[in-house]
């Protein structure tokens, strides 16, 4: 198994960032995920998918993903290059999720209430370790057992079984 890390810089967010604000229903049509990340987080911020760049960090408040049960969010969030999810906490339907697509979802409280918009981030999965090039501060959050950073590795859980 390849060591799991991520390093990007970070779109920050609140609070309760429903599925509704992450993929609008409007757009519930399709399943096609580069469809799903053309209106990734419109609503809540109309730019997003013009300034994000692939291996960027996005980090919440807590309840991150309540809302409706559906898939298309994380699927969405993915697609649009986030590497990897750090929020107080998930809502549990989108934890699990994220997992099941290879979306890598981090619970940590403190990371996410300091770190700010812009900052630069360094993941290490295997620790859990959370370093904030912008501060220096390393935050720590649960690091994933072995059969969750297994699907994660290769990209989702039907992608886990098959292989």
């Amino acid at each position: 198994m390849s060591k799991l890390t991520a390093h990007g810089i970070v779109r920050k967010y609140g609070d309760n960032v429903d599925t509704d604000v992450i993929i609008p229903a409007r757009y519930l049509n399709t399943s096609d995920p580069k469809e799903l990340a053309a209106h990734c987080m419109e609503d809540i911020d109309k730019d997003f998918v013009k300034k994000v760049n692939p291996g960027d960090i996005m980090v919440g408040g807590a309840n991150f993903g309540c809302g409706s049960s559906r898939e298309h969010a994380p699927i969405a969030i993915k697609e649009s290059g986030i590497a990897c999810v750090i929020a107080s906490t998930f809502a549990r339907i989108f934890y699990r999720n994220a997992i099941n697509i290879g979306l890598p979802i981090l619970e940590c409280p403190e990371a996410a209430e300091e770190i700010k918009d812009g900052d630069e981030l360094d993941i290490d999965f295997d620790s859990g370790r959370i370093t904030n090039a912008a501060t220096g501060k390393i935050y720590t959050a649960e690091p994933f057992p072995e059969f969750i950073k297994d699907i994660i590795d290769k990209g989702g859980l039907l992608n886990s079984i098959k292989k």
